[in-house]
């Protein structure tokens, strides 16, 4: 089994990446430190755009893990872009067969925000046909979202 994790926080060895550790402990996953990558936003057409090898990335894993800090009481800037890219690139269903894990936290999260990012991951699964599995904010979580992959 092939699993992905997209850190989507600048912080490569912050919060995010311990959850993805927590989560994923005794698996081999590669990571793809989203920030250090060119998505532009929708629409561009910028020369040096990384959108379609990360998609390969996507395409060629089992299992996906995204994970975003929470930004201005949302899914973080990275993430954002990634998954707005995806509209008219990606036919629905393209990613079917795969699983989908979120992990998504923050300083102090109220639950409105955390529920607004769980439903924009959960939706975005569907529509691409990825097994959404749940998603974690603590390690705790991660730990029982781990027996789901």
């Amino acid at each position: 089994m092939s699993i992905l994790f997209i850190n989507g926080s600048p912080d490569s060895k912050g919060t995010t990446a311990s959850l993805a550790a927590t989560l994923l402990t005794g698996k081999e996953y590669e990571t793809v430190q989203l920030p250090e990558h060119r998505i532009y936003p929708y629409g561009s057409t910028l020369e040096g755009d990384e959108f379609d090898w990360i998609l390969s990335k996507m395409k060629a894993a089992d299992t996906i893990v995204v994970g975003s800090p929470v930004y201005w009481h949302n899914i973080c800037g990275a993430v954002r872009s990634l998954l707005d890219r995806f509209y008219g690139r990606v036919a629905p269903g393209e990613l079917a067969g795969r699983k989908l894990a979120f992990l998504y936290q923050g300083e102090a999260p109220e639950k409105w925000m955390l529920d607004a990012g769980e439903y924009t991951m959960s939706r975005f699964a569907r529509l691409y046909g990825l097994n959404y599995v749940g998603m974690a904010e603590t390690q705790k979580d991660a730990k029982a979202l781990a027996k789901k992959l």
